[in-house]
């Protein structure tokens, strides 16, 4: 059996793995240049890369794609299941990392902690004046999106003592009152309701840009947004001149359209905006946890197994999952 990784798991996931499969590691994000070592793989596990159409295709042995993490909006899931190729993911092993990481933005920015540091660093002693600290106490934090991740911030909002509001258009008023935050059927409203806003939707075409110039302008001047969840929710330009124009008081952002940014990426020279390299979910106990399920995951499948945690489970009405059975998750 042969395993390719875009980018190397960590020693706990490479240790599943001993005995069992041959390991090519290419330090590289996209498949398509070492399509010679795509044609013996069995399995492909991707971190921060892509997987298209054409690697699928041209890849005759491929029975499972691995992702560490939930989202999957960089791999060709259609073309992946048309094949009964099933995309693993790991549901769940980073809910905790990225929502403190959404919580830590939130105080950080809160307290004024990035500009405080820098100015202080240059001799700026009065930046102390700069009265832009504030309390999160008794703050509403609006919550765009209330599945794991999501009900994971509420709940260290909640212990800030900070009062939740939410919006999911999957679930009802019943089930977003029931995990003790006030309900919202539009998001725009939310928005303006808001102190801090906090994103934790997928990307899809229904979110892209859904936050643009004439949401933030719904917003209250003081108010902070966090994305730690996809690049393109929120329009990276209406999100600059919002915060260059103080329509909003600040954004603290972990995911970007393009990844990684360019250095001369207006983004990156913007007032009031903390940044972090796409690494909310990379706490040491988090990435354990996903290379792990990842590598179970992917185990099962090339074994001829069905998982569970894929990211469509219309893969297993393919004719060659007909007889298969159901692994233990």
């Amino acid at each position: 059996m042969k395993f390719v990784m875009t980018q190397a798991v960590c020693p706990e996931g490479f240790e599943m793995l001993e005995g069992k499969a041959d390991i090519y590691v290419a330090d590289n994000a996209d498949p398509n240049n070492y399509l010679d070592e795509m044609k013996e793989a069995d399995a492909l596990i991707v971190r921060i890369a892509k997987c298209d159409g054409h690697a699928i295709e041209n890849s005759p042995n491929l029975k499972v794609i691995g992702r560490t993490g939930v989202g999957y909006d960089s791999v060709d899931v259609e073309t992946a299941t048309a094949h009964g190729i099933p995309v693993v993911i790991t549901p769940g092993a980073n809910n905790r990392s990225v929502a403190e990481h959404a919580v830590a933005m939130m105080f950080a920015l809160s307290k004024n902690l990035v500009e405080a540091q820098t100015e202080m660093c240059r001799g700026n002693w009065k930046i102390r004046d700069a009265k832009k600290a504030f309390e999160l106490e008794g703050k509403t934090v609006g919550i765009l999106g209330l599945g794991a991740i999501g009900r994971e911030t509420a709940k260290i909002c909640q212990g800030c003592g900070m009062k939740i509001a939410a919006y999911d258009p999957f679930m009802s008023k019943e089930q977003i009152e029931g995990f003790g935050a006030e309900y919202y059927e539009s998001y725009e409203e939310l928005l303006k309701i808001s102190d801090v806003v906090t994103i934790h939707v997928p990307l899809t075409e229904e979110t892209r840009n859904m936050i643009a110039k004439e949401q933030l302008e719904t917003m209250k001047k003081t108010a902070l947004i966090i994305n730690c969840s996809r690049g393109g929710i929120v329009n990276e330009a209406d999100l600059v001149e919002a915060l260059k124009n103080g329509t909003i008081a600040g954004a603290g952002t972990d995911v970007y359209c393009n990844e990684p940014p360019q250095m001369d990426d207006p983004l990156l020279n913007c007032p009031n905006l903390i940044v972090s390299p796409h690494s909310a979910a990379q706490t040491r106990e988090a990435v354990i946890k996903m290379a792990r399920m990842c590598v179970k995951g992917c185990l099962a499948v090339a074994e001829g197994k069905k998982w569970p945690y894929v990211a469509d489970k219309a893969v297993y009405d393919h004719p060659k999952w007909k007889d298969a059975v159901w692994a233990e998750g």
